[in-house]
């Protein structure tokens, strides 16, 4: 699945405009860009988990995160280790 495919596949699903996630929470979604301690990588996403729970759309997220194969960040309430781990074996 290419890049482009992904694109249009958001575009035509409005589920992410009500995403608890957006705005200044989003930092919690993904690693930083500088190194990253395991207590400090562990606290962030239990912190990215608590407003997963809170929000709306998180089976629609965690469907579209599946579906595209997402590789990085908190999905639906998920890491990328246990989104693996839901995903059929190649």
């Amino acid at each position: 699945m290419g890049v482009e495919t992904v694109v249009l596949g958001i575009i035509h699903e409005t589920w992410h405009l009500k995403a608890e996630c957006r705005g200044p929470e989003s930092i919690y979604f993904f690693p930083p860009n500088t190194a990253e301690r395991r207590e400090d990588r562990d606290q962030r996403e239990e912190h990215a988990k608590a407003i997963c729970l809170q929000c709306p759309v998180r089976r629609e997220c965690l469907d579209f995160a599946l579906r595209v194969r997402e590789p990085h960040g908190i999905w639906g309430g998920l890491t990328e280790t246990e989104r693996r781990r839901l995903l059929p074996s190649e």
